[in-house]
């Protein structure tokens, strides 16, 4: 993806804004409506009224009329009547004297004009007809603001657009609640992913999605059979390479021991052939690494299916096996358990696996010490749970390369030869198999390493 393409918005915002905008346009639409549609009934309405207050003075005498009290009246909507003489050139009485516009001309009925008059600018003006049967008496005309119908108008439109408006609040909190209860199930889609096992993800149930997103987790689903296809076929392959590497190399170091006999002791042939032996080894070193290896990056197991393993018998029996290369070196090696009660000392774990774990551990704080340093192994209980420390006198490591000392055929600039650099890839490996996690650190009390192993508080 283009780094400058810019990032699609939250689906939620959409959503959000969309909503919004909808409700803003159904408000405006309704309340235009709702304008149009008043002001045709106001008009029709009040020109009727106009029309029934022009036919109870026309054909009568004329009579005096009562004064409206202020230009206010004419502001909340009262009629202004006029009465003029049968010729229209007489104005015989008015109700708002200070207003004082002719007669109209013309055909009587209804008309809309611009007058300047008590505060108003605009006159809805209705003039009667003349009298047919009584050709002498009165004519009436009657004049209304307005301004006074457009603000009723106005009044109900608003008023017929304040359902929607409050409708939008309910409508955002519903649309809230969708969307959570949406992003909650796509949360635990998340949570399955990242609790997926590396080495074997499973699929994910469609059944838990929404129907929108179905499609998305099926094809991820497509993405990870291809990727456990993958991830078996690498397995495969290294263990394959590792198994077939076995016999020439074993072929090799047989051809090897068959020639020192030949080798004179303490010529240039002996140090050549002291070179090729520590090659020879350190490829069938490194052949038994990968082999274990491609077995700890095989599925986990169901830790609830593994069996109960004692760390104490399992940290004797490593340290017993890496007896003669302590004595080799001339490191001395100890072992020091300060358990409560056997059962502290229990892990639900396989105990091949405990074994890669403290093997690996255990061998790399020999190799790494100085001949004749010292190695402590101890296993005690921190909050009921079993912790074991693999204590060494080497020269540590630097803190900047703490951190990539798990990686495989990492290892740290100025370390001896002879290493692969998978050792503590495969502690590692097999460390998260059993539930367990490691941790390195620096010695304070002087140069060395401590690698810790305890439970993983996430299992």
């Amino acid at each position: 993806m283009n780094r400058d393409t810019p990032r699609p918005h939250a689906l939620r915002r959409r959503l959000w804004w969309s909503l919004v905008g909808l409700h803003l346009a159904a408000t405006a639409l309704t309340a235009a409506y709702s304008y149009r549609a008043y002001t045709r009934l106001i008009d029709v309405f009040m020109d009727e009224q106009m029309r029934v207050v022009a036919d109870s003075y026309a054909g009568s005498k004329p009579r005096a009329l009562q004064p409206l009290a202020s230009a206010q009246a004419l502001h909340a909507g009262a009629f202004m009547v006029q009465l003029w003489s049968a010729d229209g050139d007489t104005l015989q009485a008015s109700s708002w004297p200070p207003l004082a516009p002719p007669l109209q001309p013309g055909a009587a009925g209804f008309r809309t004009l611009q007058l300047a008059g008590a505060g108003e600018r605009e006159w809805r003006i209705y003039t009667a007809p003349p009298d047919s049967m009584y050709p002498a008496h009165t004519r009436v005309q009657v004049l209304q603001s307005m301004s006074f119908r457009q603000q009723r108008a106005t009044q109900r439109a608003l008023l017929e657009s304040l359902p929607v408006v409050l409708l939008l609040p309910v409508s955002l909190l519903v649309l809230w609640l969708i969307v959570e209860s949406a992003s909650r199930k796509l949360r635990g889609v998340a949570r399955e992913v990242a609790a997926q096992d590396p080495r074997s993800p499973a699929e994910l149930p469609l059944a838990r999605v929404p129907e929108e997103i179905g499609p998305l987790v099926a094809a991820f689903n497509q993405l990870l059979a291809r990727l456990r296809e993958a991830l078996a076929g690498q397995r495969r392959f290294v263990q394959d390479a590792a198994h077939e590497l076995r016999t020439p190399i074993a072929a090799v170091n047989l051809q090897i021991e068959n020639l020192r006999a030949l080798i004179p002791p303490g010529s240039e042939a002996a140090e050549r052939f002291a070179q090729l032996e520590a090659g020879v080894v350190r490829a069938q070193h490194l052949t038994e690494q990968l082999l274990r290896l491609s077995r700890q990056d095989a599925p986990l197991p169901d830790p609830a299916a593994a069996p109960l393993t004692d760390l104490a018998a399992v940290l004797r029996e490593s340290i017993s096996q890496l007896l003669p290369l302590a004595d080799q070196r001339g490191i001395d090696i100890g072992f020091e358990g300060t358990l409560a009660t056997p059962a502290q000392g229990c892990v639900a774990a396989p105990a091949p696996d405990l074994r890669s774990v403290f093997d690996n551990l255990i061998d790399n704080a020999l190799r790494y010490s100085p001949e004749g340093g010292v190695v402590d192994v101890r296993l005690l209980a921190e909050r009921g749970r079993p912790v074991v420390e693999v204590i060494d006198s080497g020269p540590g490591i630097a803190p900047e390369w703490l951190g990539r000392v798990f990686d495989r055929f990492f290892r740290v600039p100025g370390a001896p030869a002879g290493g692969s650099g998978l050792g503590l890839a495969i502690a590692q490996a097999a460390a998260r198999r059993c539930g367990l996690a490691i941790a390195l650190r620096n010695r304070s009390d002087g140069p060395g390493l401590v690698a810790r192993v305890r439970v993983d508080a996430a299992r």
